[in-house]
């Protein structure tokens, strides 16, 4: 096996919530609104960026949760809704795909007229959606960052993916997207392994590599333990092991969504993979040490995705 980079992301403390916020900026600009009256604003765009996924009503998730993760980060979002779920914070009491027609009409809609910077891809819940995001990005934003959250089970254990979708997903969008984000029962399903340590979080994403992908950022998170370990592999490239401590809440839900579309962020910004990937890191850090102490409903809540959002940014 290649030689494994480790790599500590801050603990609690190390550096201030302002400095984290400072590194995610890249020559972002605040405009006086004397100025967009004197003309400015036919000159200047926000940063924009499209999340394509399921809507959770509970706001913890999905949707909901990507676009305050781009408004937190100073970005202008827009959305692509493929389902509707019922949940709360106790679970998803059900799901309602939308027609494929009407997710062609709000992806093409969005593509031809405000023209994001970096896309999301979430919940894809039947094979005929993967294949018509794929046919409509590839034919209208081929170079764009994509960065892909496997969705497929609810943090309360519901299934949200029917299961010839998940080949779907590794044939269509594993080779379009920048990056793959899976968890470890996500990576166990698209590998087909056992995955109990970190050795194990390696093999499983290089395997997922060799499915098409062309980066994995495989989240540690359900191994529990006093340190998180997220293993993240690029084609032809050393495994770096990025480390981070855990943070004791029961508001974890949304975790996975806030990550991937921090990341779709950072990128948008024009920061490279890496470090879009070490800032989403510790942005969900922050996220979850606010919103710990907050009860949203009975069950598991939602991150403070607000604990110190930027204005909206444009350049």
């Amino acid at each position: 096996m290649e030689s494994v980079i480790i790599e500590n992301l801050l603990s609690p403390g190390e550096k201030n919530t302002s400095e984290l916020r400072a590194a995610g900026r890249n020559e972002q600009r605040h405009v006086p609104i004397a100025d967009l009256q004197n003309g400015a604003s036919a000159k200047m765009e926000y940063v924009k960026v499209l999340t394509i996924a399921g809507s959770d009503s509970g706001g913890g998730a999905g949707i909901q949760a990507d676009l305050k993760t781009f408004s937190a980060l100073g970005c202008f979002g827009t959305s692509v809704i493929t389902a509707v779920t019922a949940q709360n914070t106790l679970g998803v009491k059900s799901v309602h795909a939308i027609p494929v027609e009407m997710i062609r009409d709000q992806l093409i809609a969005v593509l031809e007229d405000i023209k994001p910077s970096a896309i999301k891809i979430g919940m894809i819940n039947k094979p005929e959606v993967a294949k018509l995001i794929k046919d409509v990005l590839v034919s209208q934003v081929p170079k764009i960052p994509v960065i892909l959250d496997p969705v497929m089970v609810a943090t309360s254990g519901h299934r949200l993916i029917e299961t010839e979708t998940v080949d779907t997903l590794q044939h269509e969008l594993f080779p379009l997207a920048t990056l793959v984000t899976p968890n470890i029962d996500e990576a166990v399903i698209l590998a087909k392994q056992k995955i109990a340590n970190v050795e194990e979080m390696i093999e499983a994403a290089y395997a997922i590599i060799n499915q098409g992908a062309h980066a994995v950022l495989l989240k540690g998170g359900h191994l529990i333990g006093a340190t998180i370990y997220d293993v993240f592999v690029a084609k032809g490239e050393a495994p770096i092991v990025l480390e981070s401590p855990y943070i004791h809440s029961a508001n974890l839900h949304g975790t996975g969504c806030t990550l991937s579309s921090a990341i779709a962020a950072e990128m948008a910004k024009g920061n490279d993979l890496i470090h879009a990937i070490k800032f989403a890191k510790n942005y969900i850090a922050s996220a979850l040490r606010a919103g710990a102490g907050v009860k949203t409903g009975q069950g598991n809540g939602p991150l403070n995705h607000f604990f110190e959002p930027l204005k909206l940014i444009m350049k």
